[in-house]
């Protein structure tokens, strides 16, 4: 089973883009990603890996998800 402190960059890119985000836009190194309805972007740094776990945690809340729905969505990438 995967951790939330062992996600890398291109499983939470997979992640997002699977969950129907779209990337907005790339500043300096960090990434913005949205999509209709959502409360806030989900932005993160793209030349740490793998993603800290608080922005793994962050971005669970955002997307109003349980980190169960979240590792079940993960899991079956």
């Amino acid at each position: 089973m995967k951790k939330l402190s062992n996600i890398t960059v291109k499983e939470f890119r997979d992640l997002l883009l699977r969950l129907g985000l779209q990337p907005l836009r790339t500043v300096g190194g960090h990434e913005i990603w949205t999509k209709p309805g959502l409360r806030r972007t989900i932005v993160f740094q793209t030349h740490i890996e793998p993603i800290p776990e608080f922005v793994v945690r962050n971005a669970i809340r955002d997307l109003e998800m349980t980190r169960q729905e979240f590792m079940e969505v993960l899991e079956s990438m």
